[in-house]
């Protein structure tokens, strides 16, 4: 396998009120950790990657908590993204950026009622990409090309670029497979509103196994897309979609075909 495993968690001391967020240790101020390790496991194992007795929640906080420690100073007072990658020859590493610290429980947008419920702020502007991908797999790994295409595509730069993304750029671009299926955003997985329930694609169309999404999906807040039931033509301009991943929890985004400015 050419590429490593990527996980993207999150540092947050707010976590730790989070009741939900617990791992077999208790409170933890990493944003489902325990998730990002399962998966690493699996992952490894489809990959076929030798298993590796390193892959532990134990040893992945450990490196986790270094990065912390060497980007805060020791203080642990500042949110931060956590990119973990597991390499073929079953190394770990991890780097860390800033990221604007949690106020409030990061999974409650996925409570949103859309016909009953007063319109949240910010909401998100998600635009749907121009072209079929391909070539996405179910792993999530340093392997980014389709989605930075993706990205590229709406007026949005490469994730971890420095350039700024286009004047009339949406916040994130979702994609779509040769059978006008939807899979998933550019960086989170989606979901939208049908039959008074969140809806998702499943695993077999293309999308990654996220792990908020795993987590929505046990806790009922979500429910897995029957075949053909969110494809090309059925999605609506002004439609509500919900996005989640590891890092930002969920969020709530509008589906936006023509060029508008995006919420800040």
């Amino acid at each position: 396998m050419p590429y490593a495993l990527l996980a993207s968690t999150r540092y947050d001391p707010f976590l730790l009120s989070c009741p939900w967020n617990n791992d077999t240790n208790g409170p933890s101020p990493y944003l489902l950790l325990h998730y990002q390790v399962d998966r690493f496991i699996a992952s490894a194992a489809l990959s076929g990657q030798v298993p590796h007795d390193g892959l532990t929640l134990s040893n992945v906080k450990l490196l986790c908590d270094k990065v912390v420690r060497e980007h805060d100073n020791a203080s642990g007072g500042t949110a931060l993204k956590v990119r973990v990658v597991f390499s073929p020859s079953g190394e770990l590493s991890a780097t860390a950026t800033p990221v604007k610290e949690f106020t409030c429980d990061p999974t409650l947008p996925s409570l949103f009622n859309p016909a009953t419920d007063l319109a949240p702020e910010p909401v998100l502007t998600i635009r749907i990409d121009t072209q079929p991908t391909s070539d996405t797999i179910s792993l999530k790994t340093t392997d980014r090309r389709a989605y930075d295409d993706a990205r590229m595509r709406a007026g949005l730069q490469p994730v971890g670029s420095s350039d700024p993304p286009a004047s009339d750029a949406p916040h994130d671009v979702i994609l779509y497979n040769t059978q006008n299926v939807i899979t998933e955003s550019s960086v989170c997985n989606v979901a939208f509103y049908r039959n008074s329930r969140w809806i998702t694609p499943p695993l077999a169309t293309g999308c990654i196994s996220g792990v908020m999404r795993r987590w929505l999906l046990e806790q009922h807040r979500i429910f897995e897309a029957v075949e053909d039931e969110l494809t090309l033509n059925n999605i609506k301009d002004d439609e509500w979609v919900l996005v989640s991943n590891g890092v930002i929890g969920c969020q709530l985004g509008q589906i936006k075909f023509h060029t508008s400015s995006k919420t800040e």
